[in-house]
């Protein structure tokens, strides 16, 4: 089942890109080394025709999987979201209060998340922490080394 996925203007146009990559570059490439091994001669035996077809397999269910993922994106508008509180698509920089360490991560749908660009799932366990929060508030989140406090520095988009 599929559900609704928010997106900035550059996540739908990477999506919108992967898609018409697959499609007009790594499609046509698959059907020629199919039409190669085909030319190979029998194909219960032909291993490269079998490779070739899984890998035609494959292709088109992530092809599949990426448009239906575009059917059910939306682009937020960024200009009309809230700045006085964590929503999606918002950079927060938050302190961990017992070491002091401040982090600033936005908040992104699920298949824009890059965390060495900083940039964290929505569905996340520390984003989740974080949504609806104001500045000053104190985050409980629970991590792998236990529920840990980050207290809301700046919020901006």
């Amino acid at each position: 089942m599929s559900q609704t996925a928010y997106y900035t203007k550059e996540g739908l146009q990477n999506l919108k890109d992967e898609i018409y990559q697959l499609e007009h570059v790594e499609r046509p490439k698959i059907s020629a080394q199919i039409g190669a091994a085909i030319d190979l001669g029998d194909l219960s035996e032909n291993a490269e025709y079998h490779a070739a077809k899984e890998i035609q397999g494959i292709m088109e269910a992530k092809i599949s999987d990426l448009k239906n993922k575009l059917a059910y994106a939306r682009l937020i508008d960024e200009s009309q979201l809230d700045t006085s509180k964590v929503l999606a698509l918002s950079k927060v920089r938050i302190k961990n209060v017992k070491s002091g360490f401040e982090v600033t991560y936005t908040l992104v749908a699920e298949n824009e998340a890059d965390l060495k660009l900083k940039k964290i799932s929505i569905e996340s366990p520390i984003a989740k922490g974080l949504l609806g929060k104001v500045v000053g508030d104190i985050a409980e989140i629970n991590t792998p080394a236990g529920v840990t406090e980050f207290k809301i520095l700046e919020i901006t988009r």
